[in-house]
């Protein structure tokens, strides 16, 4: 094979077109590397700061990463890439595509082909954000009103669709955790218009490539009727909205379990629901948490904050949490790895609290401990009971 010389050829093309301007793009696939679950890089032109550079994305199976280079090093990354790692190089210009390919037969061409000339894109800021959840080619943003018909995002949707795109961010690191290598049951509790359901399934089906069944529930039948008329025209089969309310939710065989905002005791009512499923994975946002407040108002325990507990908007947060902490307490009880977060889900949104719960197989709970740490923070801040302790049953353990 002459292979060099066409490496060599492939390469001096694109420095020419950089400095004559006609760039567009650049892409490496039919790799050939050893690096575990690479496919293809995908290059394009950046301002950093004013200065130029290239981004290089990486697509692996189940995420991208990316990385931003100068010229200098670009060439020096494409020597050690292409032909070796990579089998096909393609370079888009305004006016033809150039494309080096070494074929099954170890055959190695550099084919040119003349295209129709295009208007060479300006380079991308730093800002530009990678999505998990583009707005491209995606009917269901649209008939949610998040994009027009050719998947622009309507300026008063922008900031739901950052939210959006947070939450998948989220989301994809903790699915990261449990096994989908099977069918995977999801239920998003109070699922309301369903944005956050629907790209839930757009990203396990067509990114991860999960197989994914998810439940949307809601107990407004209007929207749960919309929200299937939508799923049916997406084309989105195993994805489905059901009426009804969190308590009434049979959640047998359901892997992962998510509750963003259900109010006050609903958000145990879904935490119960993911437990008793046994669920690899339980994701609450919560919401209010006026049954503890009321308990602490109630009993006037004496105790070492109570010169900041005077003040209701202390009052409020120590409310928050006590019930948070001790929801996880008990998901830890029952098996679980929690973490309990703070994040910001869009510009008009204050921050929040995410409780997260992973089903942990290789460590066995310290149970008398934990329910002593329930009791003793109940004694401390005047609780009688916490209404996830009370339909676990753990009350009765006390």
């Amino acid at each position: 094979m002459n292979i060099l010389p066409k490496v060599e050829d492939f390469i001096t093309a694109f420095e020419q077109s950089v400095s004559n301007n006609s760039f567009i793009k650049l892409s490496l696939g039919n790799y050939h590397g050893s690096e575990e679950n690479l496919k293809n890089i995908y290059v394009k032109r950046i301002l950093i700061k004013k200065e130029e550079k290239f981004s290089f994305t990486y697509r692996y199976k189940t995420r991208d990463i990316v990385k931003n280079y100068s010229l200098e090093e670009v060439k020096i990354l494409f020597e050690s890439l292409i032909a070796t790692d990579f089998h096909v190089a393609t370079l888009f210009t305004n006016s033809e595509e150039l494309q080096f390919e070494i074929l099954k037969n170890n055959k190695v061409t550099l084919k040119r082909k003349t295209t129709e000339i295009k208007e060479v894109p300006l380079p991308a800021h730093d800002h530009t954000k990678n999505r998990l959840i583009s707005s491209e080619n995606k009917p269901y943003l649209h008939e949610l009103n998040i994009t027009d018909k050719d998947g622009t995002v309507y300026k008063k949707a922008q900031d739901k669709f950052r939210q959006i795109n947070h939450y998948i961010e989220i989301l994809s690191a903790l699915v990261k955790e449990i096994p989908t290598d099977t069918r995977l049951n999801v239920a998003d509790m109070g699922s309301g218009k369903g944005y956050l359901t629907f790209a839930l399934y757009d990203y396990l089906q067509n990114v991860l490539h999960v197989d994914a069944h998810v439940t949307g529930v809601e107990f407004r039948p209007d929207l749960v009727s919309l929200c299937n008329d939508i799923a049916k025209n997406s084309n989105f089969k195993n994805l489905h909205f059901e009426e009804g309310s969190i308590e009434s939710f049979n959640s047998e065989g359901i892997n992962m379990l998510i509750a963003l905002h259900a109010c006050d005791t609903a958000t145990d009512d879904a935490v119960f629901k993911g437990i008793s499923a046994g669920s690899d994975l339980i994701v609450v946002a919560p919401c209010c948490h006026k049954q503890i407040r009321r308990e602490i108002e109630k009993n006037k325990t004496v105790n070492d904050v109570q010169f900041l507990t005077r003040y209701g908007i202390f009052l409020e947060r120590q409310a928050e949490m006590v019930t948070d902490g001790i929801r996880a307490l008990i998901l830890e009880y029952f098996g679980y790895k929690t973490k309990v977060f703070e994040f910001i889900s869009d510009a008009h949104t204050p921050k929040n609290v995410l409780i997260v719960g992973t089903k942990d197989t290789r460590n066995a709970p310290d149970q008398p401990a934990i329910l002593q740490k329930i009791r003793d923070a109940k004694q401390y801040f005047g609780i009688g009971y916490h209404h996830l302790e009370k339909i676990t049953g753990l009350q009765s353990h006390q």
